[in-house]
């Protein structure tokens, strides 16, 4: 390489360090134009130059890194093995040489990035001489190569590979000797960074592999030791106060090995305690501190009650004064921008983390606890404490919910109290208090509060000289209105709607003339809320409103007003929702016209357009409201939202260094993966991509066949979504839209759905497959159940079936794994009740994926019947071993159902089952858990109808079984009716389907006196069509002697149709009435039959014998 080239490399590093963004510009056009060879060659030779400008060499460095980052296959192996080798041995001669700190930690960085990458698929490391440099640079009596070995250690802690094990011992040793390393805080400042490191990466992989779980216990067990001299580096590190990054480095550490903590837990919380209560240290090391104390909290909840319960009468008072710490700002409750508030200030931190300490511990440590403290604080005279108490009460709601609800009552005549208050800004916090408290504990708390709340929150929305109260009262309503009962709100609307109107008018003015609008922000989504609570009863306000509204939308076009057009877009297209259709109708197309404006008059919506994300979810509601008058529409609405839709994420690869820039920063969410990686990425796009795809499930459900021409493209963009891990929502979206899309394409024909489905069902499998989030899949299993459901017939290739069924064992496999997980922690020696909280919503989660397996299995029999059984024998143990007595009664109880199905789909084919199902079955009949009671019960009941001769005697044995089950002492309570009416359906199956082994005659009288139903919809024609049949039968077990029961019979039918359990028109109450009609017929008796009826049933049955045939339908 010549020394033009050098030089003029030299002018490009110089030009992508320029703060000119012209210059910047031209030099990275020039910089992506070299050959990657080059590039790294060129890269390298700056580095390795020390007549180069540290500058230079450090941008070399950085980009060089960058690129074995991402370029690494292209580049290595392309190389001469002669070149590959002196690469990797100018790189660790150089290290050993280089005099500048700075350029040798970035050559080591480097180093590292190689390292990494030179291991083969087993975990052999490809640079054996690597790990010699690194033990020979870590017992050097030079104290820059002891740095060196520890700086590589820590960037790179996989280095050892498969051999780890075998070197554990050594790399302890080796750290063991740093953190203890008398002549240099360097070093032992270092040891302590690449033991953390080293701890947290290996922590990572045994939460995702427990293959390796035993190992990283054996990795805590030898560690164990390091801790106190860890503790004493980390106290040294404090005291010099020059680098907070090993107090970042403890919060990881707690994040990620709580547990390895905890023998020097005492240590620790004495040291972060005095850390955070210390004023003369600067905020960020106070917070840190207090994170450390928090993440542990949140991270091993158990073992910080356990053990660090002591603590908590010393944190919640420092956290309190902390959250105390508020500037003095005459301005600030006139301030038009509520987005002024320092996020890294010490009151939103503390308030932030007393939260997050509420959530991770629990109410029954955190609440008395918390609100003893506060109530000191609400009395004294420094407003900046009541502010204190009032953001507490707010923010511990959610964790501490079950504990405060009974406190609430003085609670809130408290907090009421402080919306009067003197300080505008205690005021606000009350208004806030309230409004969090609306959403925590609602709607109970609007049901109990809103005399006090309501009026409280409009004296201070009308609190014009303080705008920021304004605005916080507004918000507050909208979350009262969100979570208020209809009938509750509406005493209050003529109170509301006079306040928000005259607000909206006068903040209209405020805005021509001075330009502030975020009270007229806040009241636009407060009259939405509160019309959305309110529906039809809005329809009195709706032309004082929609006017204004309208003429918001239609001239806030600046860019400045672009919120406030979209809120007030959002505003009238909720207010459709509210008053309905026929109201709406009239607005809705000079409405839509204004929404379509920027389309139809071929302007474009810049990225960041605010309104964008409204209006989408406005066509939406217009959608809903319009139905398929909306399909006019389409065409101009669907560019823009398949755009906000195909949306890429912004997002970037960073090294822990990169990542320290994008630390605090609310739009990006970061993910550490260990050994100097790090995964960014931007939230705001995600979210309004969510929001479209939302919007396109909309579509689709609503217009049907309308949206025939659309369903090709929004199946091709779906189906990949379906895989976007970024976010959670889309994927959501995308499996709810797929039976819909192949719904609506039916219009275009069967051949279209097929190829249409042909492309779906690949993609949905294997979505299901590679799923990480638990939560999402039950949606994918939903989607998959409700697709076979759409297309009702067999639709999966052979190939498809057998990854179907290798996926439900995989899940099988993994809800017993969870389970056995679940039974250990509850041996663990910090187990508690909070602890068995969070194992029942653990377990919660994973039976809901069993419950979704028993919805595909339920379609797929509903189609395929008995020739499923092939691939069903595979998930038969699974099935037998969830119904065994000591599972859980969830596991037991979808069991059932999916044998249930095996019945009344596959029968009598279902016989060659009988062995692993009959026997439970008729047993949990009796079961002491309603939801198992009514699954065994419905499962008798289909062995009746579908299951033939073959089980005639194993119904006859369950007779005695339901009728315990139906006459429980408490079997029309609210959770047994539906288990009652269910065994009262079974009965009646056997005795018209399966009564071989009874004697009907017996059983009816006992049968009848059950009657009537009511709740369970599906199994109630069954109950009274039986008795149909047995009247116009004449049968005289129902009749009784001379017809005595008719007046009974009658009573049965007026009550079904008084508690809506059948309709006129449906073909049960048709022969019900016919029944009532004959009898009608004998004046005397109908009239004596009528004089026994209640005035309710007599008017329910008079309306539903009145009802002309064609209404009824």
């Amino acid at each position: 390489m010549g020394m033009a080239d050098d030089a003029q490399f030299q002018q490009i590093l110089g030009g992508l360090l320029s703060e000119e963004n012209e210059i910047r510009t031209q030099a990275e056009s020039t910089y992506e134009q070299i050959a990657l060879p080059q590039k790294i060659s060129l890269l390298l030779g700056c580095l390795l130059n020390a007549a180069a400008g540290e500058k230079y060499r450090e941008m070399s460095a950085v980009l060089l890194r960058r690129l074995l980052f991402a370029k690494w296959e292209e580049f290595y192996p392309n190389l001469p093995v002669e070149a590959q080798t002196q690469l990797k041995e100018q790189l660790l001669s150089a290290i050993l040489q280089e005099q500048s700190e700075s350029i040798r930690k970035k050559m080591c960085e480097v180093a590292a990035e190689m390292a990494r990458n030179l291991f083969d698929d087993d975990g052999n490391s490809l640079w054996p001489e690597f790990l010699s440099f690194l033990f020979e640079c870590a017992s050097s009596q030079n104290a820059q190569q002891r740095e060196c070995a520890l700086l590589l250690f820590s960037y790179v802690p996989g280095v050892f590979g498969n051999q780890q094990k075998r070197y554990l011992e050594v790399i302890k040793n080796m750290l063991q000797q740093s953190l203890s390393d008398a002549s240099s805080y360097k070093c032992r400042f270092l040891a302590y960074k690449a033991t953390a490191q080293f701890i947290v990466d290996n922590a990572e992989l045994s939460t995702d592999k427990p293959d390796v779980k035993e190992n990283y216990k054996d990795i805590q067990r030898t560690f164990s030791e390091l801790l106190p001299p860890m503790v004493q580096v980390l106290q040294e590190s404090i005291a010099k106060g020059e680098d907070n990054v090993l107090l970042q480095t403890t919060i990881t550490l707690a994040e990620m090995a709580p547990k390895l903590l905890r023998p020097q837990l005492d240590a620790i919380m004495q040291l972060c305690m005095k850390l955070m209560s210390d004023p003369n240290q600067e905020d960020d090391w106070r917070q840190l501190g207090m994170e450390i104390i928090v993440t542990l909290a949140e991270e091993a909840s158990a073992m910080f009650r356990k053990h660090c319960a002591g603590y908590l009468p010393l944190l919640v008072p420092e956290m309190l004064k902390m959250m105390s710490e508020i500037e003095e700002d005459d301005d600030w409750a006139t301030n038009d921008d509520s987005a002024d508030d320092d996020s890294d200030s010490n009151y939103i931190v503390a308030e932030s983390d007393l939260d997050r300490l509420a959530f991770g511990l629990g109410g029954k440590v955190m609440t008395n606890l918390i609100l003893s403290n506060v109530q000191q604080l609400l009395v004294s005279a420094d407003w900046k404490h009541r502010h204190a108490a009032l953001s507490a009460v707010s923010t511990i709601g959610e964790g501490c919910r079950k504990q405060m609800e009974p406190l609430l009552p003085p609670i809130i005549s408290g907090v009421v109290n402080f919306l009067k208050d003197v300080h505008p800004r205690v005021r606000h916090a009350a208004c806030t208090c309230l409004g969090q408290m609306s959403e925590d504990f609602g709607p109970a708390f609007q049901r109990k509060f809103h005399a006090q709340v309501v009026p409280g929150l409009l004296c201070a929305l009308e609190d014009s000289s303080n705008p920021r109260v304004q605005a916080q009262a507004a918000l507050a309503l909208i979350n009262f209105s969100g979570k208020c009962p209809k009938a509750i709100l509406i005493t209050y609307l003529d109170a509301i709607f006079p306040i928000l109107e005259r607000i909206m008018q006068a903040k209209l003015k405020e805005l021509v003339e001075k330009g502030t609008k975020m009270v007229l922000e806040n009241v636009i989504t407060t009259i939405a809320s509160v019309a959305g609570t309110a529906e039809e009863k809005f329809l009195v306000y709706y032309n004082r409103f929609m006017p204004c509204l309208k003429y918001i939308i239609e001239n806030a076009t600046t860019q400045e007003l672009r919120l406030l057009r979209g809120k007030a877009i959002e505003c009238v297209s909720l207010i459709g929702l509210a008053v309905g259709k026929e109201k709406f109708l009239p607005d809705a197309a000079s409405v839509m016209d204004l929404l379509l404006k920027a389309q139809t008059s071929g302007e474009e919506f810049a990225t960041d357009d605010p309104q964008v994300p409204y209006l989408v979810s406005a066509w939406a509601r217009m959608c809903t409201i319009m139905g398929k008058q909306f399909a006019v529409y389409l065409p101009l609405v669907m560019g823009p939202v398949m755009q906000m839709a195909s949306a890429k994420p912004e997002w970037a690869l960073l090294s822990d260094e990169d990542r320290e820039v994008l630390n605090g920063d609310q739009e990006w969410e970061l993910h550490n993966f260990g050994e100097n990686q790090n995964f960014a990425v931007r939230t705001s796009v995600l979210e309004d991509k969510s929001t479209a795809c939302a919007m396109l499930v909309c579509y689709a459900r609503e217009l049907d066949e309308e949206f025939a021409e659309y369903t090709q493209q929004v199946a091709e963009l779906m189906t990949r979504l379906l895989k976007f891990y970024f976010h959670e929502g889309v994927r959501v979206s995308a499996a709810e839209i797929m039976p819909f899309l192949l719904q609506s394409g039916a219009a275009k024909g069967t051949e279209y759905v097929q190829q249409m489905w042909s492309f779906i069902v690949p993609e949905l499998l294997q979505a299901l497959k590679l799923e990480p989030n638990v939560s999402v899949i039950p949606e994918h299993m939903q989607s998959l159940a409700k697709c076979i459901e759409t297309l009702n017939c067999p639709c999966l290739t052979d190939e498809q079936m057998r990854e179907l069924f290798t996926i439900f064992n995989e899940q099988f496999e993994k809800h017993f794994e969870k389970s056995s997980e679940r039974d250990e922690k509850r041996r663990d020696e910090d187990y508690d009740e909070e602890v068995e909280e969070e194992l029942i919503d653990e377990d919660d989660e994973y039976t809901f994926i069993i419950s979704r397996i028993a919805d595909v299995l339920h379609s797929l029999f509903s189609v395929y019947r008995d020739q499923l059984f092939p691939l069903f024998d595979s998930i038969v143990p699974h099935l037998v071993k969830l119904m065994g007595p000591e599972r859980a009664w969830t596991e037991r109880q979808w069991s059932l159902c999916i044998w249930d199905d095996v019945i009344e789909f596959c029968s009598p084919a279902s016989i060659k089952y009988s062995q692993y199902f009959l026997q439970p079955m008729v047993q949990y009949i009796t079961d002491p858990q309603p939801e198992v009671c009514q699954a065994a019960a419905y499962g008798c009941g289909v062995l009746g109808q579908c299951g033939g001769p073959e089980y005639s005697k194993v119904c006859a044995e369950a007779i005695p079984r339901l009728v315990e089950a139906i006459q429980r002492p408490d079997s029309r309570s609210p959770e047994w009716i539906s288990p009652t009416e269910n065994a009262i359906s079974a009965v009646t199956k056997i005795l018209k389907y399966n009564a071989a082994d009874i004697n009907v005659a017996d059983v009816i009288p006992v049968w009848f006196s059950w009657l009537p139903v009511w709740q369970d919809s599906d199994e109630v024609p069954y109950v009274y069509n039986y008795l149909c049949d047995l009247v116009e039968a004449n049968q005289p077990a129902v009749l009784g002697p001379n017809n005595m029961n008719l007046p009974r019979i009658i009573a049965v039918i007026a009550e079904a149709f008084a508690r809506n359990a059948v309709e006129a028109g449906d073909p049960t109450g048709v022969r019900l009435l016919n029944l009532v009609k004959q009898i009608q017929g004998n004046t005397e008796l109908f009239t004596a039959c009528l004089s026994q009826l209640s005035d309710q049933q007599r008017e329910a049955l008079h309306e539903a014998l009145v009802t002309p045939p064609a209404a009824a339908q």
